[in-house]
């Protein structure tokens, strides 16, 4: 079935638990309409000045693309900083080099169009603060408390023996 989402209709409100400096909003007549994506999801983002869109981060499992419908921010990428407005289109492939983070730096809001695949999972790297998030659960680790496979399974001899009989 085809929905339209009208410009007309749109009514953002402000994402939950999202602190000073990272305030974003989204556009909610997406979930009023029913649409539930399977594999493309989408929201139009509203970005306050002097607000960051989300901590600088990519995706380990998951291609974004925004497209700037009004306003100007600065984009944050492996490779530096950028101006982007109206018009542009900002694609994120899979992996570190798909890094990014927008910043409002002007007086005006910036509207963007925010898409990206869902194949049921995705593991986002915060590389600033060294955290990894698995969706969509949104449990969040810290990135060094990596482990060995095997470790803690040393003495997996004794808890069968000790637990199956």
């Amino acid at each position: 079935m085809a929905t339209i989402i009208k410009s007309e209709e749109r009514n953002f409100s402000e994402s939950p638990n999202k602190i000073d400096g990272f305030k974003i909003f989204t556009e909610q007549s997406r979930v009023m309409k029913g649409v539930n994506p399977k594999n493309l999801n989408f929201d139009i983002r509203l970005l306050q000045p002097q607000q960051c869109s989300a901590p600088y981060h990519f995706h380990r499992f998951s291609e974004e693309l925004f497209v700037i419908l009004s306003g100007s921010c600065t984009l944050r990428t492996p490779n530096g900083f950028d101006t982007v407005s109206v018009g542009d289109i900002l694609f994120f492939e899979m992996g570190e080099s798909g890094a990014h983070q927008l910043y409002n730096h002007t007086d005006a809001p910036c509207t963007f169009l925010d898409i990206r695949t869902y194949i049921g999972f995705d593991v986002c790297e915060y590389p600033d603060s060294n955290k990894l998030l698995i969706a969509p659960s949104f449990e969040i680790f810290a990135k060094d408390a990596t482990l060995n496979y095997f470790e803690g399974e040393e003495k997996i001899s004794e808890k069968w023996r000790n637990e199956w009989k």
